[in-house]
């Protein structure tokens, strides 16, 4: 596996990409995203196929590495990325939220599930520019149980990171409510825009 080994490094290429548009405390991919590898053949047997295990098992590696880590230790809950209701049910299961399982339990914390949901639909982001992908994703997630996530660092998990236009939408929708704090973990991390 091709290995970034960010989550041990600050100002690593995944916070340079939230720098200067949204507060961000740690963030980390776990490995290098490209095409024709092991890593695209896993992710889509994750989303496409059907295969949760997946999931579990790069959770758990993530989360053994982000607490070896250290920067990550006071994250006190875990927020999957959501998808849209429609799109989950299709699916049958949203990845981030396997993934999350697996952190969870390396990390020992909870995982959140209900406390943001994605109330907007949108077009894929595989083909769009920077801009286009931050457009698509403006007032895309609302804030339903903030109870749930008061007071917490919150750990952030998706399963690719490009841009951070999703990431960053949902990022800025929970730090509306005071006293939060957001550190983000992808499984990937691809280069290309």
């Amino acid at each position: 596996m091709p290995f970034t080994r960010f989550e041990y490094f600050p100002a690593n290429p995944i916070e340079k990409i939230f720098w200067g548009r949204t507060e961000i405390q740690a963030a980390a991919a776990h490995v290098y995203f490209t095409s024709g590898s092991l890593v695209q053949h896993s992710l889509h047997l994750l989303k496409y196929k059907g295969r949760k295990d997946i999931g579990i098992y790069f959770g758990q590696q993530m989360g053994a590495s982000l607490k070896q880590s250290g920067r990550f230790n006071d994250c006190s809950v875990i927020i999957p990325l959501p998808l849209f209701a429609a799109r989950e049910k299709k699916r049958g299961y949203n990845q981030a939220t396997l993934l999350a399982e697996g952190l969870s339990r390396q990390l020992k914390i909870p995982v959140v599930h209900d406390a943001v949901s994605r109330v907007k639909k949108t077009e894929t982001q595989t083909h769009k520019s920077r801009i286009q992908r931050w457009k698509n994703m403006e007032s895309t997630f609302e804030i339903r149980d903030p109870q749930k996530i008061q007071g917490n660092h919150i750990l952030l998990v998706d399963d690719v990171v490009t841009t951070g236009a999703s990431l960053e939408a949902c990022a800025r929708a929970l730090l509306t409510f005071p006293g939060l704090r957001i550190s983000i973990a992808c499984l990937a991390h691809t280069v290309s825009a």
